[in-house]
């Protein structure tokens, strides 16, 4: 049976509003009442955009503004049906949750915590009457499981919006129980609570894991269908999630634990500073040692033991791991100096995570060293005789090609997979396309099949779902796709063929060669790749090495796709800009 999808999608639209009001809900908490006709459905530039809708009770928006103070500077370009973030040097974004959406009196409340830091508190502290203000989103919005004996809801002064939101709006029936941490009792405020809800508020420092764990252990454990929603600091959530996940046995369905926020280290008092340091000796490029210990320590289950069991000496945990005694000792002191362990000095016993070791717990945080790019990334110690002689890294550094690898390995194509679920997200403009109007029947490939059947269903477009894949991923995608009644698992004779992400992986001849595959069985054909860098992300630079480690070929841009069509017999028909640096081009037979 395919896995239900848990979020609704929304048209990704930027929106201006302004200022009607500032109100001081609690000393610690600031609400600022927005309005405007762009929360209605508005045309902007020729293109009609619906109304502003935020169902979920955590739903997020982002707000957008920039360091400079230049906010129009800072805008994305508004598509058609979604967003491009182009590049912009001082451009700030911060996620929000509505706490409040009034569609009648075209409103929108926003709560800020008042902490004295940060961007948005800052905007919010100096925000007057008439004031703008532009934001994106939601982009999606929970769905809930239907039928629920009892709902937890965790988090600290942060996730207040979001739980307040939930008490006032109801979307189940059934008890909740909240836990809330603050940082004194003047944040407490006033719930509404029904006959059967409880509410615990635990006094701590923001951010403070152990607090926030204790209080959570000490929730009593209900009998019956439950669900468990938590926000907070990034960082203090990890024990929570692994006591969630691993003592209660909570499954992902039943569960949603969100970093709202990451708490930064501040320096030491008299600590030298990044300047100095630089007048004092010469830039360096980083050294890429703490990236393989820590790889070393996941791949040999050294955190887990140590999260698992505090206090082990080093002995203890060379058994618990199955490695010797003198193999522990070369990683413990590294260990030790980058944070990963605590207690490791001179092999003392005492065993336990550090900060660094804490966010290795979160299962995207340890991707980076032991999933698909991780790999990708040591095959760039192949860069440079690949750069010469031509050809992928990858192939130099395994001996076949991409394609080859995860088209064998269902777990390698399963991460490909999920790094496409976010792709459901900007597929708005391919499915409001006129193509779709004589369409009965779609054949998907690529790993972001999945996502392109959940946009259809999104959108309510009915065609007949084939699927071309070879065995290996048909397997992995089955626990994706949604509505598997309407698909059929053999490939064959379609209207359109839509590949998804599916060159992102192949080399050019690899994907001249599906391509050439594609035409046999269709006379028109989309293409779904990323094009460009994604202007919003901090590592946009990497993106083409990351596309060159793969496949031996820079990112595609719309030239580069057009010419691995021309090669396999297709004319490129029109480009359908997605956001994000995403494109979808359309293909028909010559």
């Amino acid at each position: 049976m395919a896995a239900q999808r848990a979020y609704t999608t929304h048209p990704l639209v930027l929106r201006r509003v302004t200022v009607r009001s500032v109100h001081q809900v609690t000393p610690r908490m600031r609400r600022v009442v927005l309005g405007g006709e762009e929360l209605a459905a508005f045309t902007r530039d020729g293109t009609g955009h619906p109304a502003f809708a935020a169902p979920g009770f955590d739903d997020h928006i982002k707000l957008i503004l920039a360091a400079d103070g230049d906010v129009h500077a800072a805008l994305p370009a508004q598509l058609p049906h979604g967003i491009e973030w182009t590049p912009a040097e001082h451009r700030l974004t911060r996620d929000y949750t509505p706490r409040r959406v009034d569609p009648e009196a075209g409103e929108l409340h926003l709560d800020f915590v008042v902490h004295g830091d940060g961007p948005a508190e800052a905007w919010s502290a100096a925000a007057r009457e008439g004031d703008e203000l532009w934001f994106v989103g939601p982009k999606s919005s929970l769905r809930l499981p239907e039928r629920l004996d009892w709902i937890q809801l965790v988090g600290d002064e942060t996730a207040l919006p979001a739980i307040g939101r939930f008490l006032d709006e109801r979307p189940l029936d059934a008890p909740v129980h909240v836990l809330v941490t603050v940082s004194d009792d003047s944040a407490r405020q006033e719930l509404a609570l029904r006959e059967g809800d409880t509410v615990t508020w635990v006094v701590a420092e923001p951010g403070d894991a152990e607090a926030l764990e204790a209080a959570v252990r000490a929730l009593p454990v209900e009998a019956g269908e439950g669900y468990v929603w938590a926000a907070a600091e990034s960082r203090a959530l990890l024990p929570v999630r692994r006591y969630l996940q691993r003592d209660r046995k909570l499954p992902k369905d039943r569960l949603n634990v969100t970093g709202y926020w990451h708490r930064e280290e501040a320096p030491a008092p008299e600590a030298e500073t990044t300047a100095d340091a630089a007048v004092r000796e010469p830039a360096r490029i980083s050294s890429p040692l703490p990236w393989l210990v820590a790889r070393a320590a996941l791949q040999l289950g050294v955190v887990d033991a140590v999260a698992d069991a505090p206090g082990l000496s080093a002995v203890a945990l060379a058994a618990r791991v199955g490695v010797p005694v003198a193999g522990v000792g070369v990683l413990l002191p590294l260990l030790s100096s980058y944070g990963v362990v605590v207690g490791a000095d001179d092999g003392a016993p005492g065993l336990r995570l550090g900060p660094a070791g804490e966010e290795l717990l979160d299962e995207h945080e340890r991707e980076e060293y032991t999933g698909h790019e991780a790999e990708l990334l040591l095959a760039l110690t192949h860069l440079a005789p690949a750069l010469r002689g031509g050809g992928s890294p990858w192939r130099l550094a395994s001996g076949g090609t991409l394609h080859e690898a995860v088209a064998q390995d269902a777990e390698r194509y399963g991460e490909l997979v999920e790094e496409c679920e976010q792709l459901v997200f900007l597929l708005g403009g391919l499915t409001a396309d006129p193509l779709w109007e004589s369409i009965g029947t779609c054949l998907l490939t690529g790993p972001g099949s999945a996502s392109v059947a959940a946009a259809l269903d999104d959108a309510r477009r009915r065609p007949r779902l084939r699927v071309a894949e070879d065995a290996v991923p048909v397997a992995v995608l089955r626990g994706h796709v949604p509505a598997p009644d309407r698909i059929d698992w053999t490939a064959g004779p379609a209207d359109v063929a839509v590949a998804a992400k599916a060159l992102a992986h192949r080399t050019d001849e690899e994907a001249v060669l599906l391509l050439a595959r594609l035409a046999g069985w269709t006379r028109t054909a989309v293409l779904v790749e990323a094009s460009r860098p994604d202007g919003l992300s901090p590592h946009a630079a990497e993106a083409a090495l990351h596309a060159y480690a793969a496949t031996g070929s820079p990112l595609r841009d719309s030239a580069a796709i057009a010419a691995l069509a021309h090669r396999s017999g297709w004319e490129v028909e029109r480009t359908i800009a997605l956001g994000w640096g995403t494109e979808a081009t359309v293909l028909r037979r010559a």
